[in-house]
C-alpha cells in the first residue's frame, strides 16, 4: 500500500533509514534531516503524518510544531519521537498539539502500532485498509473502488487521486497539493496533468454514479464534499 505519505523530520541519519524502512511498508515516506527543510515540507500540506524529533539543527521541533499548528493552521497528526523523557517535555509537546509521544530508545512495534492508530483515527487508514466515506468503499491493498456496490475502474494515478480526495473529505485541496502528492517535488511533468486527471476521474465517476461530490473551486483548488453524498 503506498497511498499514505508520512513525513520523518530526524537528524540521526541512521535511525532516519531505520524509520524510512519499516514505515515504508505503510506509506510513501520523505526524509529530512534539519528542522528548517522540515517545517518547509511539513507546509506543503500533503502529509498523511510526521514523526517529527524535538533536537534538530536550525529549528526544533518545539517550535516547528507551534508554527504548523499555530501560523499554518495544519492538522496532520504529529509523533514526537524524542530522547527528551521527562514530564515537563511531554506536557509542552502535548500543549503544542502534539498527538503522541514516544521516547528513544523504543520498540519498533511500538512505533508501528502509535502510528498505524494516529492514521486510523485521523481517518486516513480504515480497519484491514479498508476507507469509506458514504457509498464510496476503497479497498487499498486490491486498489479496488465501489460506488453504491458499482466497481469504478480507475487506473494508478487516478486511484490515487482519488483516495486523496476521500482522505481529506470537505478540504480545500490546491493544484499544487495534488500534483507534489502524486508526482512528486521534482517531476519534470507539466502542472496541467492534474486537470487532465481531475477530468478523466469525473468521466469515469460519471459512468458509474450520478454523484460528482468532487468541486472545482475557481483559482483555489478542488474539495471533495460530504453534503454532495447525501
Amino acid at each position: 500500500m503506498k497511498e499514505l505519505h508520512i513525513l520523518i523530520v530526524e537528524d540521526d541519519e541512521e535511525l532516519a533509514k531505520s524509520l524510512q524502512l519499516f514505515l515504508g511498508e505503510i506509506a510513501q515516506t520523505t526524509v529530512s534531516h534539519d528542522g528548517f527543510e522540515g517545517q518547509m515540507l511539513g507546509e506543503e500540506g500533503i502529509y498523511d503524518l510526521v514523526v517529527l524529533d524535538l533536537m534538530l539543527p536550525q529549528i526544533n521541533g518545539y517550535d516547528i510544531l507551534k508554527y504548523w499548528r499555530n501560523e499554518d493552521h495544519l492538522s496532520m497528526p504529529v509523533l514526537i519521537l524524542t530522547a527528551k523523557d521527562t514530564l515537563d517535555d511531554k506536557v509542552h509537546g502535548f500543549q503544542l498539539g502534539a498527538d503522541d509521544y514516544l521516547t528513544k530508545p523504543f520498540h519498533r512495534e511500538e512505533l508501528l502500532m502509535r502510528v498505524k492508530a494516529l492514521l486510523k483515527r485521523s481517518g486516513h487508514l480504515g480497519n484491514d485498509n479498508q476507507l469509506s466515506v458514504g457509498p464510496f468503499q476503497v479497498n487499498l491493498s486490491n486498489r479496488i473502488v465501489s460506488v453504491d456496490g458499482k466497481q469504478l475502474e480507475l487506473n494508478g494515478k487516478e486511484f490515487d487521486l482519488l483516495v486523496y480526495f476521500i482522505q481529506n473529505p470537505d478540504t480545500i485541496i490546491t493544484k499544487d497539493q495534488i500534483f507534489d502528492r502524486l508526482w512528486g517535488f521534482e517531476s519534470e511533468t507539466a502542472i496541467s496533468v492534474v486537470e487532465v486527471y481531475m477530468s478523466n476521474l469525473r468521466k469515469k465517476l460519471k459512468k458509474t454514479s450520478s454523484l460528482q461530490p468532487i468541486k472545482t473551486l475557481r483559482n483555489v483548488g478542488y474539495m471533495f464534499e460530504t453534503e454532495a453524498l447525501e
